[in-house]
């Protein structure tokens, strides 16, 4: 088990999501979620860039729209929230996407939309 990437940072990133989670429950709108995020990664002195923006590179050259990740945590994970019913394949390819582009290697991905926390890890196998 010690060969899990980035262990000790997600696991105080997924203790974050689970003290958002605790104190707002379900409901809320996702910006409601990342204000709080983002106020536990300040209290916790814990290094992020919310709205991070993405160019895409196409062939020789750099295409008009950007991604916007919502979070980039630790300058290597990017972390993803979503208020949805379940998870599905647009949320995942939505992540790989972004560790393509940003050449990150692991994305988390989070749902505050159930009674409990749902987070999944998202690895870009190619890296």
């Amino acid at each position: 088990m010690d060969d899990i990437i980035y262990k000790e940072e997600c696991y105080k990133i997924v203790g974050i999501l689970f003290e958002v989670h605790k104190n707002l429950g379900k409901g809320f709108s996702e910006i409601v979620y990342k204000d709080a995020i983002e106020y536990e990664f300040q209290l916790n002195n814990i290094p992020y860039e919310r709205e991070k923006e993405f160019s895409v590179a196409y062939k020789n050259t750099i295409l008009k729209h950007k991604f916007y990740a919502d979070f980039v945590v630790y300058d290597k994970i990017i972390l993803e929230i979503k208020t949805t019913d379940c998870f599905n394949n647009s949320h995942y390819n939505q992540c790989l996407n972004y560790l393509k582009i940003s050449g990150n290697k692991l994305a988390l991905l989070a749902n505050f939309n159930l009674i409990s926390l749902e987070y999944k890890r998202i690895i870009d196998s190619k890296k």
